[in-house]
């Protein structure tokens, strides 16, 4: 089985220890770079009916090693590329098979700047989070990190969707468990769903693309 996951975080970070800071924002936001508001309205005369904006800003968070930089670039460009341990964040832009433009903030996952996700949550219309399925010694962790991104004031409402990675792996625990152990059905305030994926071997990658669209379209809808 080829293994897509990255160098080690640890020895990243002794090579190159100033760039655990480098793109990390400073004086501005994230949310800086769309102009000020990314949501899905904009409204008109007082009495006209909300129009749609078809650009969302989509945050994609997880534990290191769950493999989220290399399902951003699978979703980009159809490839498996060799990444290392995302220090501050890539941006991707990319669209739906509705035509909505996200663009796709992957932020990197190390306990060392999950402190600074809050960072990037304003304005967000979507969160991925990614899991590694085979990871189970960490599932603890992951579940009190996803809590606390939803809890975050600026995501009241924003739909999420699990992407449960590594499923090609013969180790990796079924989705059925992992709504359980994650506690998903006590997130009744918002829409979510889980879907099962491999980045090595892109099997469920467009169907994550749609699921995305699909909880936007949603959102925009209730």
């Amino acid at each position: 089985m080829r293994d897509c996951s990255a160098a080690s975080a640890d020895q990243f970070a002794s090579q190159f220890p100033d760039a655990l800071t480098a793109n990390l924002p400073h004086d501005s936001r994230p949310v800086d770079r769309f102009g000020g508001n990314c949501g899905f309205f904009s409204m008109g005369a007082p009495n006209s009916k909300p129009q749609y904006k078809r650009q969302a800003k989509v945050v994609m968070m997880g534990l290191d090693f769950a493999g989220k930089s290399t399902l951003l670039y699978k979703l980009k460009r159809n490839q498996t590329v060799e990444t290392f341990p995302t220090v501050g964040f890539n941006v991707e832009s990319l669209e739906t098979d509705s035509h909505v433009s996200l663009t796709i903030w992957d932020v990197g996952g190390q306990d060392k700047l999950r402190p600074n996700w809050k960072e990037y949550l304003e304005d967000t219309d979507a969160l991925i989070f990614v899991m590694d399925s085979t990871d189970e010694a960490r599932l603890e962790d992951a579940t009190s990190e996803l809590l606390n991104v939803l809890n975050n004031d600026f995501m009241a409402g924003v739909p999420f969707l699990v992407l449960a990675n590594k499923q090609d792996m013969p180790s990796a625990l079924p989705l059925e468990d992992l709504v359980a152990k994650l506690k998903l059905e006590d997130y009744k305030d918002r829409a979510w769903e889980i879907k099962g994926c491999s980045a090595c071997t892109g099997e469920g990658v467009p169907e994550a693309l749609s699921a995305v669209g699909k909880l936007l379209k949603q959102r925009r809808l209730s």
